[in-house]
């Protein structure tokens, strides 16, 4: 088996991983606990979704799109079996906030948007300005992604361990409760 066909084959993980994030979003109002930082971070899924189902002639696409309230015709697609590809998600940790759409299949970052810093008002013609703002921004771009790491590492924890019936059946319950 060569790495597009796995890859195409394991893309419901991804899309598992973005339905469960959504659900621990909203379990407590926005904040999710991350067990190896041991640190509350706040995660909203926001104003734009991306549904699919089906495969070949049957393959559907369903953006959905709204304020976080509004994101009810999303929900109604879990109910009914669509599956999350893309989700806009607005993540604050350590008084940084970010913006950016997550493609669950691929763990595709689209549209990053970081932080306004204090660096990046300095319009110096100095070398080593310009080298400290680009490290700066190197770093922030990696505090989604190691955030997203370590969610994912949760999951896959409780996907593959004794906790995933009982998560499962939590997951379903908010699925349904949303309708």
């Amino acid at each position: 088996m060569d790495l597009v066909d796995l890859m195409v084959e394991k893309r419901f993980l991804g899309q598992e991983f973005m339905t469960w994030l959504w659900y621990k979003s909203e379990e407590r109002g926005g904040a999710v606990f991350l067990e190896n930082s041991g640190t509350d971070v706040e995660l909203i899924f926001e104003k734009h979704i991306l549904l699919e189902s089906g495969e070949g002639d049957s393959y559907e696409k369903l953006i959905c799109q709204g304020l976080q309230a509004e994101l009810q015709e999303a929900r109604t697609g879990l109910a009914m079996g669509k599956k999350i590809e893309q989700a806009r998600i607005s993540l604050t940790r350590d008084d940084h906030q970010f913006f950016f759409s997550l493609k669950g299949s691929l763990f595709e970052f689209r549209s990053v948007k970081l932080p306004k810093t204090l660096t990046d008002s300095d319009e110096s013609g100095d070398p080593e300005a310009a080298a400290g703002r680009l490290l700066d921004r190197i770093g922030l771009y990696e505090i989604p992604m190691r955030t997203v790491d370590e969610l994912f590492g949760m999951f896959l924890k409780k996907r593959v361990g004794g906790e995933w019936p009982a998560e499962l059946e939590k997951l379903r319950g908010w699925i349904k409760k949303a309708n």
